[in-house]
């Protein structure tokens, strides 16, 4: 099955246990679909470089599945219905990279950081 990287970005006035839920939530209707939820991330509340639906900020969260296209098609389509996600990105790879993504690997180095002073 195709390999498959997805980010998306949710309302900033949810609280982080309702927005690692959307993580769940959608990971399950690729599971219903035939695909499998490989890793997830959750990033965080972050601030955006320009507006979207009056929000400066949103909780981004980045999902690692294999999945065929069909799967992925509907977790898209339930994405734009969904009232809390703002954005979705979903992009296809040949492989997926091992470890923590660069966003979690920046957030380690600068605890690392933190310890030297």
């Amino acid at each position: 099955m195709p390999l498959y990287e997805h980010v998306f970005i949710s309302r900033q006035d949810l609280s982080n246990a309702q927005a690692e839920g959307l993580i769940e939530h959608f990971g399950t209707v690729l599971a219903d679909n035939g695909g499998k939820l490989v890793d997830h991330e959750y990033w965080g509340v972050k601030t955006m470089a320009y507006k979207i639906n009056k929000n400066r900020k949103g909780h981004y969260a980045f999902l690692r599945s294999d999945a065929p296209s069909g799967a992925v098609q509907e977790m898209e389509r339930l994405m734009r219905l969904h009232d809390d996600v703002m954005r979705i990105l979903t992009i296809k790879v040949d492989e997926h990279a091992e470890g923590p993504s660069i966003q979690m690997q920046k957030r380690d180095e600068r605890d690392s950081r933190r310890d030297r002073r």
